[in-house]
């Protein structure tokens, strides 16, 4: 397993760094908001020291990666619920618990720091409860944590389920377990993955990705700076490899940003056209690229009804969805999503991919792909595509492309990656990717 640079618990350390964490509970778990939108939207978030920032980050995602044994936990503690106008104060006991129980911080100083968070949030009364409870916690909680099952009691039902009859009990238990751990941090290089693995004390992954063994400030890191290397999952380079040798070919990224996949088609000698809706989002993409010293053109436009005025050689489709697979990285995505957003969800994904495919040139090929693990958004999705449009060939995927990693090919010759893949190496996101070729 690979050591994770967890930053050092001090007693004294800010209370800002967790008010920060317990700003971005209010926005992911009160408003439904991605956990990222939250700490760039908190001008406090972004005061902090790199240590403090750190902290915040841990301790919010550790406490939505155990949000469900937290919850079991302190319905065993309080004798009734809190009032809905208390949320706060559950947010407060939440994080005490991840910072009593996973993240192993001296219970006077979680104790502490959550009473004082009453104060701050002008909520005294509840003072006296919190340091009851957390209190009890710092006993017993960690014997009744030991006997929960976490893989199970984290997971929302209904993802549990879906996952179960789409990849049986097994996988589904191992997609879980991975799930509590950190993610891994992987980089893709312009060039000779060997050498900067050495360069920065990681691995090469069967695809060239390198795998570093600690998380560290990515800025910091030789080579960031000159652009020889962009923050990239191994499994979301897939798509782009799908596209086989791309130079001289213009080739659309559809849904660009963030710009690892651009970067990619770039750095392969693509003519690239980055397409995507958030004015926010494409600017981002352009300063990614720009410090790459890649070429790129960019468009802010909707994707679903933009059309190109020459018809590309190849599209890649990274197509807007449920990201149910990259819960280690974004954990509140599990508590965000209902089984009736994978409905509109689909609709959308079918609405973009009919477009991108009549955009394509004849003899051109589409790679449509999602960053999920719900079968309705990949696998269902081009099985009701391929039915409607007879001039839709779906083309096998060759294991050599993925670095023999034959477990990830589908009957049908898709791609199809578990987050417990490559477990030994401490696993991937969860990816589906298919390629279609566009018959006169």
């Amino acid at each position: 397993m690979y050591q994770k640079m967890i930053p050092k618990q001090n007693p004294i350390l800010s209370p800002s760094a967790r008010l920060c964490a317990l700003g971005a509970l209010v926005q992911s778990l009160d408003k439904q908001k991605p956990l990222d939108s939250a700490w760039a939207a908190d001008r406090h978030f972004s005061s902090l020291s790199p240590s403090d920032r750190a902290f915040a980050q841990m301790l919010a995602k550790t406490t939505l990666r155990r949000f469900g044994q937290i919850e079991a936990i302190l319905e065993h503690f309080l004798e009734r619920p809190l009032p809905s106008s208390a949320s706060r104060i559950m947010h407060t006991l939440r994080l005490g618990v991840a910072q009593l129980i996973w993240l192993e911080t001296p219970p006077h100083a979680a104790v502490h720091s959550a009473v004082e968070m009453t104060k701050q949030l002008k909520m005294e009364k509840f003072g006296g409860l919190v340091n009851a409870v957390l209190k009890r916690v710092s006993l017993e909680g960690k014997a009744i944590a030991d006997a929960q099952d976490a893989p199970y009691i984290n997971t929302p039902e209904w993802l549990w389920k879906s996952w179960e009859k789409a990849y049986g009990p097994e996988a589904t238990r191992k997609i879980a377990e991975i799930h509590l751990k950190d993610p891994p941090l992987d980089i893709t290089v312009k060039s000779d993955p060997a050498f900067w693995a050495e360069q920065l004390g990681g691995i090469v992954l069967p695809m060239g990705s390198v795998r570093l063994r600690e998380t560290r400030n990515i800025t910091q890191l030789k080579g960031f700076s000159e652009g020889y290397w962009w923050v990239q999952d191994m499994a979301a380079t897939i798509p782009a490899r799908l596209l086989g040798d791309v130079r001289e070919k213009r080739v659309i990224d559809l849904c660009a940003a963030p710009g690892g996949k651009t970067a990619q088609l770039a750095a392969g000698g693509a003519k690239v056209s980055a397409v995507d809706r958030s004015k926010e989002r494409i600017a981002m993409l352009k300063t990614n690229v720009h410090r790459l010293k890649l070429q790129a053109d960019y468009i802010t436009t909707d994707a679903s009804k933009w059309l190109p005025v020459i018809a590309p050689d190849a599209i890649l489709l990274d197509a807007p969805c449920s990201a149910t697979g990259t819960l280690r990285r974004h954990p509140d995505v599990a508590w965000h999503r209902k089984p009736e957003d994978i409905a509109r969800l689909v609709q959308t994904q079918s609405k973009m991919l009919q477009h991108a495919f009549d955009m394509l040139k004849p003899g051109g090929r589409l790679v449509y792909s999602v960053c999920s693990l719900q079968p309705e958004e990949g696998e269902q999705q081009i099985t009701a595509f391929l039915s409607e449009r007879k001039n839709a060939i779906l083309n096998r995927v060759d294991p050599a492309i993925l670095g023999g990693l034959t477990e990830c090919i589908t009957s049908r010759g898709e791609v199809r990656t578990l987050s417990c893949h490559l477990a030994e190496l401490d696993g991937m996101d969860g990816f589906y990717a298919a390629v279609l070729t566009k018959t006169s």
